[in-house]
């Protein structure tokens, strides 16, 4: 327990002794001798020579986009490559407010929605049910599913009752959304 002591001390000193150092080189010094690091001999410009694989620079990766907007205290954020992705027909925000609307009245109404977000392959909701501290998660597209979250969650009839009414929920949830991901879908190969 003493040889434990000893090394935990003097590790807090080398860290003081390190912190009190401006110079970076210096406290890599420091860490070099007294044997906490181990450096090989490369260098940063010879890196990409010495390397099977060299990296192109050139490559450029088109970036995510993404645009939110707000209904009816709901938020839906728009993820995709282009500008006509992130746009939000006003068939899609009536069916948030219906979605919202009816999720308060057939499963509960002590909810704290989270955003909904559209991908081009995959829409996610979630929300926490205030009630119960569940935390709820609908996907559909690549991971279709409901899922749940909580901390020390009582298994009684209510928890039953409240899963079983976001089951239900969810294929609500599923067939009004599906429709939606599929009409983006088909607008975006209209316009190609």
């Amino acid at each position: 327990m003493n040889n434990q002591y000893d090394e935990i001390k003097k590790l807090l000193s080398n860290s003081r002794k390190m912190l009190n150092k401006t110079d970076l080189s210096e406290s890599k010094n420091i860490l070099i001798n007294k044997g906490l690091i181990n450096e090989l001999d490369v260098k940063p410009d010879n890196l990409a020579d010495s390397s099977e694989e060299r990296i192109d620079s050139d490559v450029t990766t088109s970036e995510d986009k993404q645009k939110k907007y707000r209904v009816s205290g709901g938020l839906i954020v728009l993820h995709g490559k282009d500008k006509k992705d992130l746009e939000l027909s006003t068939d899609e925000k009536m069916s948030f407010q219906e979605t919202m609307d009816e999720f308060i009245g057939e499963v509960s109404d002590l909810v704290d929605f989270d955003r909904l977000n559209i991908y081009t392959n995959n829409i996610d909701w979630s929300g926490r049910l205030i009630e119960s501290n569940l935390t709820f998660y609908f996907s559909i597209g690549e991971n279709n599913g409901v899922y749940i979250d909580g901390d020390m969650i009582k298994l009684d009839e209510n928890l039953v009752e409240l899963i079983n009414k976001l089951t239900t929920f969810y294929e609500k949830f599923k067939s009004k959304w599906a429709k939606v991901m599929a009409q983006r879908k088909k607008t975006d190969t209209d316009l190609t």
